[in-house]
Order: structure tokens, then sequence, then C-alpha cells
């Protein structure tokens, strides 16, 4: 088994691509610390590794996090091991029957809006889809859709795997994703990251 790695924007996070389906269809997963791994075999196994602060579990790839002392030179090869032993071993990457549950991380959906908002709030949704979770996942990351404020024109993003704690996450919000959204469209006024 071959495993390539990939810098990302984060110098505390690496790239993994196994060559296998991590989270496939079912995903992306990420566990913010060993605790929330209960889940995933694979990120238990990968949390073993002194260092490692988060995981996660993309549909072709794995970012991992590390603490900033740690050295990549030890903690990289630690990682490749602990994948490589779980992929070897045949163990599932999710449990069966024990996916984490959706939609517990405060996000609405297009179905909580109505009328215009609902009409704005889907070509938000589309554009985020289409151009902006490939583009991110590039980078071992992903951005998700929390709510959209039409009071305020004001979207909430949710920023995971390598985005999350990326020192220029603020620059890919504000220059990068709020300029498309504003660009597309009118009524957004401003993009933040949710709290």
């Amino acid at each position: 088994m071959f495993i390539q790695t990939e810098p990302t924007p984060n110098p505390d996070t690496l790239k993994f691509l196994p060559g296998e389906t991590v989270a496939g269809a079912a995903g992306p997963f990420d566990f913010a610390n060993e605790s929330e791994a209960g889940t995933s075999p694979l990120a238990q196994t990968v949390f073993q590794v002194s260092g490692v602060t988060r995981v996660f579990l993309g549909g072709d790839f794995l970012s991992v996090s590390k603490e900033e002392k740690a050295d990549w030179k030890h903690v990289r090869p630690m990682v490749l091991a602990a994948i490589m032993d779980h992929y070897v071993a045949g163990l599932p990457v999710i449990n069966d029957g024990t996916m984490p549950a959706a939609g517990d991380d405060g996000a609405t959906t297009i179905e909580d809006y109505e009328g215009e908002t609902a009409e704005i709030v889907g070509e938000i949704l589309e554009l985020i889809e289409t151009r902006v979770r490939p583009a991110v996942a590039q980078d071992g990351g992903d951005i998700t859709f929390q709510k959209y404020d039409s009071d305020t024109g004001i979207v909430h993003l949710s920023m995971r795997g390598a985005c999350a704690g990326c020192p220029s996450s603020t620059m890919t919000l504000k220059q990068g994703i709020e300029n498309m959204l504003k660009a597309y469209v009118p009524e957004v006024n401003a993009v933040e990251a949710a709290i």
C-alpha cells in the first residue's frame, strides 16, 4: 500500500491519500479529539499517535492535525504506519450503525427557510457544493453551510479538516468565498465563520 501525503495551507495539518475510500459518500467526518472518534476505528488508530490533535475523514483522504510543538518528521511516519495498519487489517473506517448523527452541528437546511429567503439559500448552497467544497477539499478541508441571516445578509459557514485553525482560513472566508458569494448572490453582505 502506498500512501501519498500533501501539504495543506495549515502548517500543522497534512493531507494523507491512502488510495482507498476513506469516508466515501457517507462523509465527511471531523473529529476534534480522541473522545469524538469513538465511531471511527481509523480515527481512533490515528489519535494513538503522539502529537495528533484532530482527524478529518474526507471522501478519499484524511487530514491530520498535530500539536504546534510537534514535528512532522516524527509524527508523519507514525501516522502513515497507523493508516497502513488500519487498511491492511481490513477494519472499517466508520463502524456500521454508529454513524455520527447528522444535523447535530447547528446547521440549518433549505427547508428551514421560506419564500425568497429559501431561493437565496438554495443559490448559496449550490455555490458552496459546486465551487467551494471541491476547491477546499483539494487542501484537505471542508466548509459547510450553517445558516443565512436574511436581515443582515450574513452567511455563516463552518470550517473543518485542514481549514479548522488554519492561519489563512479568515482570508479564505473573506477574500475568496465572501467575494464569490457576493458576486453571484447580491443579497449576501458578508461571510463569517460559525461559532
